[in-house]
């Protein structure tokens, strides 16, 4: 039985980590890692699966025979919009792991605003016993905008910790004990919120989404007084100059950010030096290589069985 076609890897983060595990990754069929230098010019047209994270933009006239592609990542808006996308299902990466950590950071980022983390450090560093009384997190509002896998999985660990959760999406998602809101409550929800947390995925409707009229539509009459803004899902939904102008005008309290609409974040960005701003470097949910390929393989032998893909995008909406 002759062996089948290698799996084409184009993945642009952590190539050691990667090169390292795909040793062992895909032993049936082997790979084709374009970060090698010794894949790099290699004939892609045996190439039936391709894992993917913002690949190169010649990779599907190179690749014309692929049947799936699977994204490195939770979001798929680095291929979306790629010339030459071929008609073919994109599977998205959504692992235990991914997802525990991203509400890990979520939680932690709701905690540290509520209990004035910030002011705590400042008050470390010079030496003053200034002690601050923090609301109780029963009365926080926090209002988690997306409700996928992510959402719903920070929704329930956010309740776990006492906030008063509410979710909104673009169509209402029911979920036990929780006021949830769609496109058109928009405003209703945003009302209710003293912390916001953006877990969307980057669509046409969602780029420049968090900007100044949003935040503004935000409870400033709430327990922490001003609202926060706590971003993890992609950083061209917000706008980055309107984040730091309500903050310096006290529209917004503060922030939580790990996605940036340029990344890295450039060295003069206003956003560092912003009081009670946190800034974390794109790593809350980092993909692990062994989960995302073993991702991949399950996926290729359910594919083969003739069984459906799981986690397949809607590219009418874009995740």
């Amino acid at each position: 039985m002759p062996k089948p076609p290698p799996v084409l890897v184009d993945i642009k983060f952590n190539p050691e980590g990667v090169a390292r595990v795909l040793k062992t990754a895909f032993a049936d069929r082997g790979s084709i890692n374009l970060a090698d230098p010794t894949d790099r010019t290699r004939d892609l047209r045996e190439a039936e699966y391709a894992l993917l994270w913002k690949p190169d933009a010649d990779l599907f006239t190179r690749a014309p025979n692929l049947k799936v592609i699977f994204s490195g990542g939770a979001g798929v808006d680095h291929i979306i919009g790629m010339d030459g996308l071929p008609e073919i299902p994109i599977v998205r990466f959504v692992d235990r792991s991914l997802t525990t950590r991203m509400s890990e950071w979520v939680v932690m980022q709701c905690l540290m605003h509520l209990r004035g983390q910030y002011a705590h450090d400042i008050h470390q560093r010079q030496r003053q016993w200034a002690k601050l009384i923090a609301p109780e997190a029963a009365e926080v509002t926090v209002g988690v905008m997306g409700l996928g896998i992510l959402g719903l999985d920070a929704v329930a660990k956010l309740k776990v910790m006492g906030f008063n959760v509410i979710g909104w999406s673009r169509t209402r998602k029911e979920i036990a004990g929780v006021e949830t809101f769609d496109a058109g409550e928009m405003d209703s929800f945003l009302g209710k919120t003293d912390i916001l947390v953006g877990l969307l995925p980057l669509t046409p409707e969602t780029t420049g989404f968090y900007d100044s009229g949003l935040f503004k539509k935000l409870r400033s009459n709430g327990a922490l007084g001003r609202p926060v803004f706590i971003n993890a899902g992609r950083g061209k939904s917000q706008v980055e100059a309107d984040i730091a102008s309500a903050i310096l005008n006290g529209i917004l309290g503060g922030a939580s950010l790990d996605v940036f609409e340029v990344e890295p974040l450039g060295p003069d960005n206003t956003l560092w030096e912003l009081e009670n701003v946190f800034i974390t470097p794109h790593d809350a949910a980092v993909s692990e290589e062994n989960a995302l390929f073993r991702h991949v393989e399950m996926q290729i032998a359910r594919f083969e069985r003739g069984e459906p893909l799981e986690f397949v995008v809607d590219r009418a909406v874009g995740y």
